[in-house]
């Protein structure tokens, strides 16, 4: 023990730092999900979201052991088995001795499961959710321990048993019911069928969770792993010194003040860690607001590129006139649109100049090449919207956290300011209708 006893603080360090990393990737991640604002299922675009609501699908699973409607269960079976050991030990003297113990044990038989993609509804609609690859935290709805004569033993069970069974099984499922309130961290995406949202796994995203608990649960699980790991880490740096000094026989009373800087320097290496997370984390969320422009100046520009169509669709039937001209150089203009506070050309809305131009001209309603850029450009305008309302929610969020103590201190720091909304009118954004009736 002695030869090894001087290695000790070094490993109490190791475990230490290692400690430390534990704390600060669930501090991160618990930032990063209160960092995020709660999302309606309407105000969803691309970009890194947190959802709440309850979990549809108009053709649901059906659990394998409870046999309730769900998007998704995983179940096992564990069979017992118990038996008696023999052995015989040799103690250091060279005497042996016959020990015979006791084991036991649960063995799994049988597992099986199944996912698929559902909608999560709240009060302003829905969004489908594409699951594979989540971390998904569902809930047990089934739990039975039963022998061979009941019907589920051999029911749902394998006929064959293991070695040194007791012939007891226990069956084991857990599952995201229909209706179930569910909490959603991940990555929105556009769908290829319609100009709506969904919400898929991304290698890039930091996290992907499907959760029957609540946000607070989560954030409070990941804040109490937090603090266990920078407990142990605490102990392990001060406790392996300890251990390190009984092993040499030095008086643990004079060795306070020792224990007391180690202590500190382990704080203070913890304190310098949080700033530095916090810091990072405020960063994370101004580029999130930059990104949330940039989307909304994509969706500026892709409309910008559509104009040219109309031009050509609308003076294939009259002349030039200079209100139609002066409309559609507006509307020209929204590819050089600004940010919200920075000097430059607002942006506006296009349906209600396209309405205007096909009531000045009856003819063009009966035009196929007029009515299906019509639709391109009103689905334009949804994208728009749900970038509008994206950046909206992003920003508000950001401004929050340069308000409250401490960040507004590490702010300071990068010498963040707040960023303003916009607050163009005339964003339209059409409802998705999903019909959850079993056909």
């Amino acid at each position: 023990m002695h030869d090894f006893a001087p290695f000790l603080p070094l490993i109490g360090a190791a475990l230490a730092l290692a400690s430390l990393a534990g704390a600060f990737r669930n501090g991160r991640r618990r930032r990063l999900i209160d960092n995020l604002p709660t999302s309606k299922t309407s105000g969803v675009f691309i970009g890194f979201v947190e959802l709440k609501g309850t979990a549809e699908s108009a053709g649901p699973l059906t659990s394998y052991l409870a046999e309730q409607s769900c998007v998704h269960y995983a179940w096992t079976v564990e069979e017992h088995w118990s038996r008696t050991v023999t052995t015989t030990e040799t103690d250091s003297k060279g005497n042996t001795r016959i020990v015979t113990r006791h084991e036991s044990g649960w063995t799994q038989v049988a597992k099986s499961g199944e996912t698929i993609p559902f909608y999560l509804q709240d009060d302003n609609g829905v969004i489908l959710i594409q699951p594979d690859g989540a971390k998904i935290e569902p809930v047990k709805i089934f739990d039975e321990t039963c022998s061979p004569g009941d019907p589920l033993y051999y029911g749902k069970g394998p006929a064959t048993a293991v070695m040194d069974s007791d012939h007891r099984r226990r069956f084991v499922e857990m599952s995201i019911p229909l209706k179930a309130e569910l909490y959603i961290v991940g990555q929105s995406r556009e769908r290829q069928d319609i100009v709506a949202p969904e919400i898929a796994a991304d290698e890039h995203a930091p996290m992907f969770l499907i959760s029957t608990r609540s946000e607070e649960q989560v954030s409070s699980g990941m804040k109490w792993g937090a603090r266990g790991w920078t407990i142990f880490g605490l102990l392990a740096a001060v406790g392996c010194t300890v251990w390190r000094d009984s092993a040499l026989n030095l008086d643990p009373k004079n060795r306070i003040a020792i224990y007391a800087a180690i202590g500190a320097g382990y704080f203070f290496i913890g304190g310098l860690a949080w700033i530095w997370m916090v810091f990072n984390s405020l960063v994370d969320l101004r580029q999130r607001v930059r990104a949330a422009w940039a989307l909304v100046d994509i969706q500026l520009k892709r409309r910008f590129d559509l104009i040219p169509n109309l031009v050509n669709c609308v003076t294939g039937y009259r002349d030039h006139e200079a209100q139609l001209q002066t409309e559609l150089t507006a509307l020209r203009n929204q590819l050089a649109a600004t940010p919200p506070g920075v000097a430059g050309p607002d942006h506006g809305a296009v349906s209600k100049v396209i309405i205007g131009i096909a009531e000045r001209y009856p003819e063009l309603k009966a035009n196929e090449s007029f009515l299906a850029l019509q639709k391109t450009l009103a689905d334009t305008e949804q994208r728009i919207a749900l970038a509008r309302s994206y950046f909206n929610e992003i920003a508000t969020h950001y401004n929050t956290r340069l308000e409250i103590v401490p960040e507004r201190y590490v702010a300071q720091l990068g010498a963040m300011k707040p960023q303003p909304l916009m607050e163009a009118n005339d964003f339209e954004r059409a409802a998705v209708t999903i019909d959850f009736t079993p056909k």
